[in-house]
């Protein structure tokens, strides 16, 4: 079945013509009557696909038996990071996915629980909107965090500050807390998510075809930025707690709108926990100046402790360096490792072979016996 291109390129079809060429090309032949859709939607009972921008586009369909969630530990059925995921393009036939399309991108974490999992947070997207607000959500070392698991899919990240309007809101001691990340070609804005005119300043990331998705804790302003952009209230929104800012979850699922502009974007729930999924690096991801300054040190495997010649310590030492950003990167450096072990432990039980130990992809810590360079 051909697709209607220009339907589908009002909510982010990334290809000039309604057939693409590749593995995308391949997918759709072995399925000849089934329709291309993009998932918009996700829902526990299945997903909420669409073929165009409107509103009657809409419709409900099932996954496939191989996706739903067993009871127990079962052999062979799909993880969730293989089941489709809101901004997923997949081929839809008598009400089921019966494939899905190849990603271009993907933001994912590690899933709380005792065993190891990824959990997609969304695919196909442009640029991550990490949202964070001028008041008590403000935090510098949190921002960081978004920014590790987002560089490792694929994406461009832009920060957004938002409650710029509140009174007493310091804005440029904001922005210089994140010079550093700044300073990587990670754009850095403050504005007020009510006002048109200030929301106006993200619209570069927001062209027609673009997908972005809003990241971000509960009460940063991310359903009132989609308001916005939207141009009426179509998202639910309550005040944060007088006594820490804290927001309660009125986004309760992942939603993909269309915008005015032509792009889409997706909305998320807050998220209180960002753990690494171990596949990340930290040089991409937000801590590259730390990743430079490592390779001036002395010894190649320095980890940056009491070594001799260590130039993250002289930095330190000299301000160049936050030593509250340096213990961040410390902090998370571990946790990739950590997920990195667990990762391979999880492949290994899978593939039904004894697990390697893996060797994170943070810089500073190789593996190997001291020497000099």
């Amino acid at each position: 079945m051909t697709p209607d291109a220009a339907a589908l390129r009002a909510i982010g079809w990334p290809h000039a013509g309604a057939v693409p060429a590749g593995d995308w090309a391949s997918a759709m032949a072995a399925h000849p009557q089934a329709h291309v859709a993009r998932v918009v939607e996700q829902h526990r009972s299945g997903y909420i696909v669409a073929t165009g921008p409107g509103p009657d586009t809409g419709v409900a369909v099932e996954s496939p038996q191989e996706w739903q969630r067993p009871s127990g530990y079962r052999r062979g059925t799909a993880q969730a990071v293989d089941r489709a995921a809101v901004g997923d393009w997949v081929l839809v036939e008598d009400g089921l996915i019966v494939s899905l399309l190849p990603r271009r991108t993907t933001i994912k974490r590690a899933a709380a629980g005792e065993h190891y999992q990824q959990q997609l947070i969304a695919a196909n997207v442009d640029t991550v909107l990490v949202v964070c607000g001028l008041d008590g959500d403000f935090n510098p070392r949190r921002i960081e965090r978004y920014l590790l698991l987002v560089h490792d899919g694929g994406t461009q990240a832009v920060v957004v500050l938002t409650k710029a309007d509140r009174d007493g809101t310091d804005i440029d001691a904001a922005l210089a807390a994140l010079t550093e990340v700044a300073g990587q070609g990670i754009p850095a804005l403050a504005v007020d998510a009510r006002d048109p005119a200030s929301v106006a300043a993200l619209l570069p990331w927001l062209q027609a075809g673009m997908t972005a998705v809003l990241v971000g804790s509960s009460g940063a302003g991310k359903s009132t930025l989609t308001n916005t952009l939207l141009g009426h209230q179509r998202m639910k929104t309550s005040a944060v707690r007088e006594t820490d800012d804290r927001g309660r979850h009125t986004t309760t699922h992942r939603a993909l709108i269309p915008l005015p502009s032509g792009a889409c974007l997706i909305d998320t729930p807050g998220m209180r926990e960002l753990k690494p999924t171990g596949e990340e690096d930290l040089a991409d991801g937000g801590f590259a100046d730390i990743a430079a300054l490592a390779e001036s040190c002395r010894f190649r495997d320095c980890v940056h402790d009491n070594e001799p010649g260590c130039a993250v310590r002289a930095a330190l030492a000299d301000g160049r360096l936050e030593s509250r950003r340096f213990a961040n990167y410390l902090k998370l450096r571990d946790e990739v490792a950590g997920a990195a072990e667990r990762l391979a432990a999880r492949m290994a039980q899978l593939q039904g072979q004894k697990p390697g130990r893996p060797s994170p992809k943070a810089p500073g810590r190789r593996p190997g016996r001291p020497g000099a360079r």
